[in-house]
């Protein structure tokens, strides 16, 4: 059988986690988009081959279209290009931080993932735990059960305290199954998150109650402040915001061109005619300079500028986010770690009552409604230091989508 930690599972689901490759897949396109922005800026170098025929006049190298050098010509060239563009410049900027921002996407993407990983798989754990102590709680169902007749059989009890524990035994066996199916949904739930084929051939490993730190207050909000994603993805969005606004006031600049040509253009398809070389070269540059597009470049640069505008105020909403997220993730935590102590001391006094109540009840000291109400204090005890642990895990998972650490809760 499968053996898993919660790391081995966070491993599986971000290979296997359909909407976290989609967000991975973003970046990595535009990663290629910076790739590709950065390689227009430099020198490009084609070869081109070509044979124009053309009707000619019957005279020896006559023709009759005046564009066409020849009866026969054949160019066969290499040709350097570079074109030098400003806004070819601010697009290389601007797919860069996109692809910082697409990085940064990938990282918060990354971070919820390991706080639904850490969820399901804690109340895997959790669900288990609880199928133990509702186990548990119907064998001792069927003790007390077994005990009160005996004490029946004995004369020391009323027959009403018989039907009393039979009626707390048929519960417990019903929370049984009701916490069996729970088991399985739950382990369900984490298989379908975790696995690419299904399979719920797994155990798990993780121990649910392992003391795990809670950091100090300073070091999380230094660490939130350098870390955070979600102010990464914003401020480089504002970067890329800013490039496009630089790449469309380009439009009103000049631009040039160069193009090397070095090869043959001549009416025989070889190096040398004749005994004269054919090969030559030839140099061409352009400048583009714009005049008139009836307001298209204004038009451009006011569209990027509403969209520049627009990401600074989104960058400043998620500064705002991130100073209330702080406080609140880690009062979540905090919180979750002090009420965690209080439920392990309420797990310890329900053991200890029921054993004492039971112990009081065999010597006709307290009645089975005591009995009763201690073994539903004790089941109901241990169930919510399950779910407090649950909570305390998940709360240390929530505090990491704020900082750089991805390690385990």
């Amino acid at each position: 059988m499968l053996k898993l930690t919660l790391q081995d599972a966070l491993d599986r689901a971000r290979r296997n986690s359909v909407a976290y490759q989609a967000v991975a897949t973003e970046a990595g396109i535009a990663h290629e988009d910076k790739k590709q922005a950065m390689t227009a800026l430099l020198p490009s170098v084609n070869y081109n081959n070509s044979a124009i025929y053309t009707q000619g006049t019957g005279i020896s190298s006559s023709i009759i279209f005046i564009a066409n050098n020849a009866v026969h010509e054949y160019v066969s060239q290499a040709d350097i290009h570079e074109a030098l563009d400003v806004a070819g410049i601010a697009e290389a900027r601007r797919t860069a931080a996109s692809a910082a921002a697409a990085r940064a996407r990938a990282e918060v993407a990354a971070r919820g993932l390991v706080v639904t990983v850490a969820q399901n798989y804690f109340a895997a754990v959790a669900a288990r735990s609880k199928l133990e102590t509702a186990q548990k709680a119907a064998d001792e169902g069927d003790h007390f059960f077994r005990l009160t007749q005996d004490l029946e059989h004995g004369g020391e009890v009323a027959h009403s305290d018989v039907i009393k524990a039979e009626l707390q035994a048929n519960d417990r066996r019903r929370q049984l199954k009701e916490s069996e199916l729970a088991f399985l949904n739950a382990r369900l739930d984490l298989a379908v998150l975790i696995f690419q084929d299904f399979n719920d051939n797994f155990q798990l490993v993780e121990d649910l109650h392992a003391s795990v730190p809670l950091p100090a207050l300073p070091e999380f909000q230094t660490r939130a402040a350098q870390k955070n994603p979600e102010i990464r993805a914003a401020l480089e969005s504002a970067k890329a915001a800013g490039q496009d606004v630089f790449a469309a006031r380009a439009a009103y600049l000049p631009s040039l061109s160069v193009d090397y040509f070095y090869g043959i253009d001549a009416t025989h398809f070889a190096t040398k005619t004749d005994g004269i070389s054919n090969l030559g070269s030839s140099v061409i540059a352009t400048v583009n300079i714009p005049v008139w597009n009836w307001g298209a470049t204004q038009s451009k640069v006011k569209q990027a500028e509403l969209q520049r505008d627009q990401t600074k105020r989104e960058l400043s909403l998620a500064q705002r986010k991130l100073l209330a997220e702080m406080q609140s993730l880690y009062a979540e935590a905090a919180t979750a770690s002090e009420e965690l102590l209080n439920l392990q001391r309420s797990e310890e006094l329900g053991a200890e009552s029921l054993r004492l109540t039971t112990l009081r009840y065999k010597n006709g000291e307290s009645t089975v409604l005591e009995v009763v109400d201690a073994q539903n204090a004790a089941t109901q005890a241990e169930v919510a230091y399950q779910d407090g642990a649950v909570r305390y895990r998940v709360a240390l998972a929530n505090l990491q989508t704020l900082t750089g650490d991805l390690t385990t809760p």
